[in-house]
C-alpha cells in the first residue's frame, strides 16, 4: 500500500493527471467527507448520501442542497412558508 500522508485520497491516481489536477481532486473529496451544520437542529451531523442530497444524522431531516458542499443551501422550509425571517 503505497503512502498518501501528504496527497490523501488523491494518491489512488499516482503520477498521472499533474499536480495540479490531484490536488483539486483533493480538495473536492475533502468536501464531500466533511460534516456540516444542520439547518434545523444545529447539530453537525449533516453528511451526504447522494449528489445534492444531504442527511442529518441527528434529527434525520434530509434536504437538497449543492453537490459537493451545503454552502448552496436554501432556507429551510419553515422559513419559505412564513415568507423570511420575523421580526421582534
Amino acid at each position: 500500500m503505497p503512502r498518501t500522508k501528504k496527497i490523501g485520497s488523491a494518491g489512488k491516481f499516482g503520477p498521472r493527471y499533474g499536480t495540479k489536477i490531484r490536488k483539486l481532486a483533493l480538495a473536492v473529496d475533502k468536501k464531500l467527507q466533511q460534516r456540516y451544520k444542520c439547518p434545523s437542529c444545529g447539530a453537525v451531523k449533516v453528511k451526504r448520501i447522494g449528489t445534492s442530497i444531504w442527511q442529518c444524522g441527528r434529527c434525520g431531516v434530509k434536504f437538497a442542497g449543492a453537490a459537493y458542499s451545503l454552502s448552496a443551501l436554501a432556507p429551510p422550509a419553515e422559513m419559505k412558508a412564513s415568507g423570511g425571517v420575523e421580526e421582534s
